[in-house]
């Protein structure tokens, strides 16, 4: 990942709605939600929250599938983890014992 990448990963996060969404997504993975679920959890328009996810999905953060009659979104992981790993490349100037206090705050699942 490269400085342009991240910034556009960043700018498309930094909007309440969108990060917002964005975890509710990843908290969903791997099955996703609806477009309509994402809708109703925000509190906002179909066509306000569309414009949201179309942010997001230029950012390459979500993806869509066509699940029979629906929409389902998903949290593109490999970007997020592309993004962790470009933020925390330098950390700690390659001392990995200095970082372990925020590694250990990381879990999964």
């Amino acid at each position: 990942m490269d400085m342009e990448a991240a910034l556009s990963i960043l700018s498309a996060l930094a909007h309440p709605t969108r990060l917002d969404a964005f975890r509710l997504l990843i908290r969903h993975e791997p099955d996703g939600l609806s477009t309509g679920a994402l809708v109703d959890a925000s509190g906002l328009t179909q066509s306000t929250f569309s414009t949201h996810l179309a942010v997001m999905a230029k950012a390459g953060l979500v993806q869509s599938e066509k699940r029979g009659r629906q929409q389902i979104q998903r949290a593109n992981l490999d970007v997020l983890k592309g993004l962790m790993i470009y933020l925390a490349r330098d950390c700690c100037q390659g001392r990995a014992e200095l970082c372990e206090p925020l590694l250990a705050e990381l879990t999964c699942c």
